[in-house]
């Protein structure tokens, strides 16, 4: 198991919450279910492998300031799979 990434709530109303994630090299998000849609925008760039449910493994290359969305349902765990510190914000709609 690797060692848990850092979790900062900036933001939360009835309508969106919105988390930053900072990881230092091999640390994880822990294995997650998303229940929102949501929108990464990462703040560094970085390597990530996404872990799914079935073990299977996707590496992805982030680039600060160019954002993302994924729909609600989405379960995995999210790895720092660089050398460097990474960051991200995570900003989800209930």
């Amino acid at each position: 198991m690797t060692a848990p990434a850092r979790a900062t709530l900036q933001h939360e109303d009835e309508r969106t919450r919105v988390t930053r994630w900072d990881f230092e090299p091999g640390q994880s998000t822990g294995h997650h279910v998303h229940a929102y849609d949501y929108v990464v925008v990462p703040v560094t760039d970085g390597r990530t492998d996404v872990i799914s449910a079935d073990g299977s493994v996707t590496a992805s290359q982030l680039r600060a300031g160019e954002s993302y969305t994924r729909p609600a349902g989405g379960e995995h765990e999210v790895v720092n799979a660089g050398t460097s510190p990474l960051a991200f914000v995570e900003i989800e709609f209930k």
